[in-house]
């Protein structure tokens, strides 16, 4: 026990986060391999086990076998359970449970969800996890009962409840998972508007972040709002306005259908039609709002919104010589340095993710492969179709993305490296760039 204590001690706090998250997958895999987990006359191989696993824990949504037509009651419960702790992130549930335990949160944990939800100090970090558990019950709690008036209709009052609760944490953790069977998501209600808008209230609320929510709450004016809540709310809503347009002029689709994809292509991954069936113009539209994804410290993955709009604003600043900033304000140059870092470690991973999937599913076409994991990678969900029928190889690749995607580059780069401080100082030197 010393020694796994002393262990533990010595462990970054990206590394700890990997192997909680790791930790919770493995247990996951195991607990979906029961025989009370599994329906009767439905086969679920280990390999499928850790992908359903994995892709609830890193609310992706990708999924090896249908959920509602291969998992019971308790499997259906389990999967929920792996998304909600994936969605508030292992350290913030680990947290909540030490504080429901009536004891002292260690400065270790402190700065593990500090790691997770990238803010920028310690203080006031139970407080702020305390606030974050009662929002996700608070904005489930509303999904579920506004879901439930949708799904009562279709099915028996506890069934729909069931639904209605398992939905409710999918859609404000970003998770397209669903158990409406026979692999449709939600396209047998894509003309139903409360069940449409009810799921884009959830996706959006739990994309831009707790941060920007508690900060929406307190201050309630745009004006008054911090500078990176602007920056995720402007960003958001114009990546979402540009997404609908861009659907709606691709595909022969509803505009709540083009609203709904846009706003899903988020890193939720629920669709109301079957994008397998989008043209090659629509899957892009949709592979550029996977890779941007949700905001930092959301349920969300991908490079975030912020990320997005530094390279924007330093692009801009460049072309025009002006300053790098916006809203009166001005962009560090550690975070435009961090901002280009990131989309290039991420387009490495989806890159180099694309290719291996391109030499082991060789029958399929490119854009279904890049699609596949830039959906893996940006822990949305969307699928041309193609996941059920990947090799074990290509599964494997696939959960090595979601795991990826989930963590996020820069933490999975730091899980290998010691952090030392180089004895070494070079000379800078000018090269010729462009």
């Amino acid at each position: 026990m010393k020694h796994i204590k002393r262990f533990i001690k010595k462990q970054s706090p990206g590394r700890l986060i990997a192997m909680g998250f790791a930790s919770v997958i493995l247990l996951g895999t195991l607990l979906l391999l029961m025989p009370a987990s599994v329906k009767e006359g439905a086969e679920v191989s280990f390999i499928d086990a850790l992908f359903t696993s994995t892709s609830a824990v890193c609310v992706t949504g990708l999924i090896a076998v249908d959920t509602a037509d291969h998992f019971t009651a308790l499997g259906q419960g389990i999967i929920a359970l792996l998304i909600q702790i994936g969605g508030l992130g292992v350290t913030s549930v680990g947290v909540g449970l030490v504080l429901a335990a009536g004891k002292r949160v260690s400065i270790k944990s402190r700065l593990m969800v500090k790691e997770a939800l990238n803010v920028s100090d310690l203080k006031g970090m139970v407080k702020l996890v305390k606030a974050i558990l009662i929002m996700t019950l608070c904005f489930e709690s509303i999904g579920a009962a506004l879901s439930f008036v949708v799904f009562v209709q279709d099915y028996s009052p506890l069934h729909a409840l069931g639904i209605s609760i398992f939905h409710s944490i999918a859609s404000f953790n970003n998770a397209g998972f669903d158990i409406l069977g026979g692999l449709r998501n939600l396209i047998p209600y894509q003309n139903n508007v409360l069940l449409n808008l009810t799921t884009c209230f959830l996706i959006i609320a739990g994309g831009i972040g707790f941060l920007v929510i508690l900060d929406i709450i307190k201050n309630k004016r745009f004006k008054k709002l911090s500078f990176n809540s602007k920056i995720v709310l402007s960003t958001s809503g114009i990546l979402l306005a540009v997404g609908t347009l861009l659907l709606k002029m691709t595909e022969d689709i509803s505009w709540m259908g083009a609203f709904f994809n846009s706003v899903s292509a988020r890193t939720a991954g629920f669709s109301t039609y079957s994008v397998g069936s989008f043209s090659n113009a629509g899957l892009f539209v949709l592979c550029i709002l996977m890779f941007i994804g949700a905001s930092p410290g959301s349920t969300g993955g991908g490079i975030k919104t912020s990320t997005f709009f530094v390279m924007i604003q330093k692009a801009r600043g460049m072309c025009t010589n002006g300053v790098t900033g916006a809203f009166k304000r001005s962009i560090s140059s550690q975070n435009v340095m961090k901002a280009f870092t990131i989309t290039m470690l991420s387009a490495a991973v989806v890159g180099v993710s694309t290719f291996l999937m391109c030499v082991l599913e060789p029958e399929y076409s490119f854009m279904q492969v890049f699609f596949e994991m830039v959906s893996a990678f940006g822990t949305v969900g969307l699928s041309t179709g193609i996941t059920p029928e990947l090799g074990i190889a290509a599964k494997l690749v696939t959960i090595l993305v979601m795991f990826t995607g989930r963590l996020g580059a820069i933490t999975m780069v730091s899980i290998w490296s010691d952090h030392k401080e180089p004895n070494i100082r070079y000379s800078e030197e000018t090269i010729i760039i462009g």
